[in-house]
């Protein structure tokens, strides 16, 4: 565990991540199997040329064979090859709300994957470790959907119309104010989809002559918003203070390539959560050197609001730091609470400009007002404001499951990234045909899980990620652990040398190691 002793002045609490390095052994097996892969890929290629084996897979047609190829890059070569054969893992259709269980329609292939045949059976009751459920306001009864439904019999379904034009509700108004206050921020502004809210206000706030410091672990979103904005993009390492100063140092002693002009705005890019390591952005460093270097500050809250802090209010509040000290606060309504769309806070001249010049703003359809009173009732229960200690409760619950199953799992000898606190949980599986296997066998025994590979992780660190929630009960988290345990058992994942031992009169938040033999 890599414990922060540098700049403990800026930390007013313990900050715990682990990434612990991957076994030699490990990921030298790992690129013998994407090798022994590749090599009958191209094979089977070889074999589809030549009418051997039936060709399923987009191809240009043979008038079109002088054109640029649309379908030969390396993408599609491990779409048709690797991708295809562990396909299952992926898109299973759910049939109930997206709780603490599932129900999933079963379904079947007899060509590999190529298609799937829907068998007509619903597998009950799935413990369901996938969902961004932080806070268990994913459900089919209680105050928000009667609010919700309330509304939907009120104002309709759908708005027809952007905000600018008939499109503006009460409601929308509302909830703007509400999320203001949530925030700690002079205005804010909701948008209809969280990664538009990205995309389509990035090149809003920045444009040429602009330069763009971005975590190399960003979202999609955030690097389609800074490629989209015209502006110069430099990447630094993970949460490396180190790399982001040195860029920092660059950017203004160097100025603009050939010109050396000074940028015209310097905009740092972070997340709250990265959604694939499990690890909490740096905060407090992040904003020192903000402040020390004169540059802005974009913090993308997609997974930590709701989801860090004591009341819910993202890594700002879990850092015990001032909402004023990040120029940009965003992040979206489909994690935490159970509903759509994103938000940006911050003050009230820069939420102005973008209700003339964002793209969502402008040419989006407004949020749904069912949707708008799932968001506005889920956030007032967070905050209290209904008159119950429900959200407040649901905020520690998830806290709690959060270290407790970290806990667990790294005892259990499992190879866990991330910080201690984050409900994104990642356990590594490394190898190509581990994939596929892990997400099987968790269904076989009723576990619903996310299995991730290339090209959403580097090639060699495919993974599962186990995503925690406030409605998932201890006996739920210790039926999905021995699950978990038996399938590492059986598909030999128990790869970490750092085990945790196991002490009962130990204090929850401490750790005791012993060396493990390689």
């Amino acid at each position: 565990i890599n414990h922060i002793v540098h700049n403990g002045g800026l930390y007013k609490r313990p900050f715990n991540e682990d990434f612990e390095e991957t076994p030699m052994l490990v990921a030298v097996l790992t690129y013998v199997g994407y090798g022994v892969l590749t090599l009958f890929g191209y094979l089977r290629d070889f074999m589809r040329q030549w009418k051997i084996e039936k060709c399923q897979n987009a191809t240009e047609r043979e008038e079109q064979k002088d054109f640029v190829p649309l379908y030969q890059d390396f993408e599609n070569f491990y779409n048709r090859n690797l991708y295809m054969r562990i396909r299952d893992s992926w898109n299973r259709p759910i049939c109930s709300v997206p709780g603490a269980k599932v129900d999933m329609m079963e379904r079947i292939s007899h060509d590999y994957n190529w298609t799937f045949t829907y068998t007509g059976r619903v597998i009950k009751d799935i413990i369901n470790m996938g969902s961004y459920n932080y806070l268990g306001f994913a459900q089919k009864a209680g105050t928000c959907q009667e609010a919700a439904a309330k509304v939907l019999s009120q104002y309709g379904a759908g708005v027809c119309s952007t905000r600018q034009e008939m499109g503006n509700l009460d409601k929308h108004e509302e909830l703007e104010k509400l999320v203001a206050r949530f925030l700690g921020v002079e205005s804010a502004m909701a948008y209809g989809m969280g990664f538009a809210t990205n995309s389509m206000n990035i090149p809003a706030l920045v444009g040429k002559g602009c330069l763009i410091l971005s975590d190399e672990l960003n979202h999609a979103s955030l690097v389609l918003g800074a490629r989209l904005s015209g502006a110069t993009i430099r990447i630094f390492k993970h949460n490396n203070m180190q790399s982001l100063e040195k860029l920092l140092k660059d950017a203004i002693v160097h100025g603009q390539p050939r010109t050396r002009r000074p940028w015209k705005k310097i905009l740092i890019l972070v997340e709250g959560i990265y959604s694939m390591e499990g690890s909490i952005v740096r905060l407090p460093e992040v904003i020192a050197l903000k402040k020390k270097y004169k540059s802005y500050l974009y913090l993308d809250e997609a997974h930590s609001i709701g989801a860090l802090g004591p009341t819910g209010r993202g890594v700002v509040e879990y850092f015990g730091l001032s909402p004023e000290d990040v120029d940009v606060m965003m992040g979206t309504f489909t994690k935490s609470f159970g509903a759509a769309g994103g938000y940006i806070g911050g003050k009230k001249e820069l939420i102005d400009y973008l209700r003339t010049y964002s793209h969502s703003a402008v040419y989006a359809t407004s949020l749904s007002p069912p949707v708008v009173e799932q968001i506005i009732t889920s956030m007032k229960c967070i905050m209290g404001e209904d008159g119950t200690t429900v959200g407040k409760a649901r905020v520690q619950q998830l806290a709690e499951n959060t270290r407790y199953f970290r806990r667990r799992l790294k005892e259990m000898g499992f190879i866990i990234y991330g910080n201690e606190d984050s409900p994104v949980v990642p356990l590594m599986l490394y190898m190509p045909a581990k994939i596929g296997a892990f997400g099987r066998e968790m269904l076989k025994r009723n576990i619903g899980v996310v299995v991730v590979g290339f090209p959403a992780t580097p090639i060699i660190e495919s993974r599962a990620r186990f995503c925690l929630s406030a409605a998932h009960t201890k006996e739920m988290l210790d039926t999905a652990l021995k699950e978990i345990s038996e399938v590492g058992d059986l598909l030999q994942l128990k790869y970490s040398r750092h085990r945790l031992v196991p002490l009962l009169d130990r204090p929850f938040d401490e750790t005791t190691y012993e060396e493990t033999e390689d």
